[in-house]
């Protein structure tokens, strides 16, 4: 018997998944988020700073820019939202962990286009590239309470598809 012959042309690289416009438009509302939450910078200078980061071209710039304003003029009352679901003041997250729950909670509650599984999910992506090592189990954990509150119908929904 004799082995196959292996073929010794080594594999195309692997690319790495374009981002989505509306990911990259996170990602850079994340950052923005982050600066208004450690320096308490003027959000349309946070926003002139943002624009000069590489990829903010390709980013979804419109819901960029209602999660970076959206966030920072609703920020008590997304902080209201997330208290019932912490353990702790959202003043003694650490400041990433605390902006991505201000997206997630922020879309669940406003954006009604993204579903909720999706608005979960992006944040837990979201924590995971930038937070601590576990923090995406945190985000994930608060974000699933907080949905129950913000989108009960499509909560209730999902639950009963699954039985």
């Amino acid at each position: 018997m004799t082995s196959p012959e292996k073929n010794p042309a080594k594999p195309a690289a692997k690319r790495a998944p374009q981002k989505s416009a509306r990911r990259r438009s996170r990602e850079l509302a994340l950052q923005g988020l982050y600066q208004w939450l450690v320096s308490g910078s003027d959000a349309g200078e946070i926003e002139a700073h943002v624009r000069e980061i590489e990829g903010y071209d390709k980013a979804d710039r419109a819901h960029f820019d209602a999660l970076l304003h959206g966030c920072i003029r609703e920020a008590a009352d997304l902080d209201a939202i997330l208290t019932h679901h912490v353990d702790r003041k959202t003043t003694e997250l650490s400041p990433v962990e605390h902006a991505v729950l201000m997206i997630g909670a922020y879309e669940l509650k406003h954006c009604i286009d993204v579903p909720y599984k999706v608005a979960i999910n992006e944040a837990v992506e979201l924590a995971k590239s930038f937070g601590g090592t576990d923090g995406h189990k945190y985000v994930n954990g608060v974000l699933d309470k907080a949905a129950v509150d913000l989108r009960p119908v499509e909560v209730e929904a999902a639950r009963n598809a699954r039985r």
